[in-house]
């Protein structure tokens, strides 16, 4: 991650400073603003601001649902009841925003869950930095041959380097191109609002990226799987950190039941019924697809 003296400047004055305020504070994210966390080899995430806690959810709920509530004597109990029932409105109650620095082509990843507000770094404005997105040895990998969107076996030796010197050739020449392109210091060139696109999809881009629990909860619960892209991972592994600190309760109880719980097909509640009265189901007797039972059985056996 590349941060220049003024921006660790900056964000370490920021830290320092303490103003009085009247709302309510989360101790833990208190903690977390304004630290930049690496990501990748050039990327970041970082806490600008937030509103609320577990207490927001809490008392948004007993407002909405009054007496529907008064059965449930703690807010633990409350919250994992909301979260186990798929209530969604007092979770909006909280709200983040994030500074993250990340390759375009994870943004474009990201940019799908259209939930969220967002403001990006403009490169009609602005110069991009010449910082490109180059895998590690270890996550650079041949196509999958039973999943079309995911990886499959290490590249290993020569080929390895081949396509990592192929990776940093191209990004680089690309760039300087974009350099030369540029229209600088009066010298006719190219609008800056061209000569970017001739850039590579795994430059970095920089966004803020306000959104609030609920949704953000739905993203972690795509991104931070494992099935899910190594990249994009990466940054919503670092999210989840930074959000277990912000709302802990609410954070235990996504954890437990969208994390770590499995939800069951009409189809898969019927097999496991057969199978617990004794009866041996194949896929071929289920009613399920060979791609339903192969992920019925990898939860299952």
């Amino acid at each position: 991650m590349t941060l220049t003296p003024e921006q660790k400047a900056e964000i370490e004055e920021a830290r320092t400073e303490t103003r009085p305020t009247r709302r309510v504070i989360s101790e833990g994210m208190e903690n977390r603003l304004y630290t930049a966390h690496e990501v990748l080899d050039h990327g970041l995430v970082r806490v600008i601001d937030y509103m609320g806690d577990d207490n927001a959810i809490t008392q948004a709920a007993r407002v909405s649902y009054g007496k529907g509530t008064k059965h449930v004597t703690n807010d633990e109990g409350l919250i994992r009841y909301l979260m186990r029932h798929w209530h969604s409105t007092p979770f909006e109650m909280c709200e983040v925003k994030f500074h993250v620095k990340l390759p375009v082509f994870v943004a474009r990843q990201w940019i799908r869950h259209r939930t969220a507000n967002v403001n990006e770094y403009s490169a009609r404005y602005s110069i991009l930095d010449r910082e490109f997105y180059i895998p590690a040895p270890e996550h650079l990998a041949a196509q999958s041959t039973v999943n079309n969107q995911g990886r499959g076996e290490l590249l290993q030796g020569e080929e390895a380097q081949r396509v990592l010197d192929i990776l940093r050739d191209d990004a680089t020449r690309a760039y300087d191109h974009y350099e030369d392109m540029l229209s600088q210091d009066g010298q006719k060139g190219l609008a800056r609002e061209l000569a970017r696109m001739n850039l590579p999809a795994n430059v970095y881009t920089q966004w803020y990226w306000k959104v609030d629990l609920h949704n953000l909860f739905h993203f972690l619960r795509l991104r931070a799987d494992t099935h899910a892209q190594y990249e994009i991972r990466t940054y919503a592994e670092v999210m989840c950190d930074i959000v277990k600190d912000w709302v802990p309760l609410a954070y235990a109880a996504f954890e437990d039941y969208r994390m770590g719980g499995v939800n069951l097909s009409g189809k898969g509640v019927e097999v496991l019924k057969r199978r617990l009265a004794g009866e041996v189901v194949t896929q071929e007797n289920s009613g399920m697809s060979k791609g339903e039972w192969r992920e019925f059985e990898g939860v299952w056996g």
